[in-house]
């Protein structure tokens, strides 16, 4: 599709208040009220859930293979959940799931 530039700038300028609203409601209407105890327990896991949201994608679908699966990608994947859930760190899990990633790309250069 092409979109004029009026288009496209009426589409950020909506798109922009509607992520203002969206957090205006969150921290301007509530901010400097007390949270509900199972409020708060619920935002802890706010991050756990986005971030998957953001990475299996990449993992599943990446830009690098056409979009086809790759097995190196998937093994990293598995190796970040596995050193992640073993130690119960995150930061581990990330740096295993990051040199597995490298040390298989690197190896499939070879080949």
């Amino acid at each position: 599709m092409n979109y004029s530039t009026t288009e496209i700038w009426g589409i950020i300028l909506l798109l922009g208040a509607g992520t203002f609203l969206i957090r205006f409601s969150f921290l301007g209407l509530i901010g400097n009220r007390q949270l509900p105890p199972v409020v708060l327990r619920l935002l802890r896991f706010t991050p756990v859930a986005v971030l998957p949201g953001m990475v299996a994608p990449l993992v599943l679908w990446p830009v690098a293979t056409g979009g086809d699966p790759d097995p190196v990608r998937l093994t990293a994947a598995a190796v970040t959940v596995i050193v992640a859930f073993w130690t119960r760190n995150a930061l581990w899990g990330m740096g295993a799931g990051a040199a597995a990633l490298y040390t298989g790309l690197g190896v499939t250069a070879l080949f």
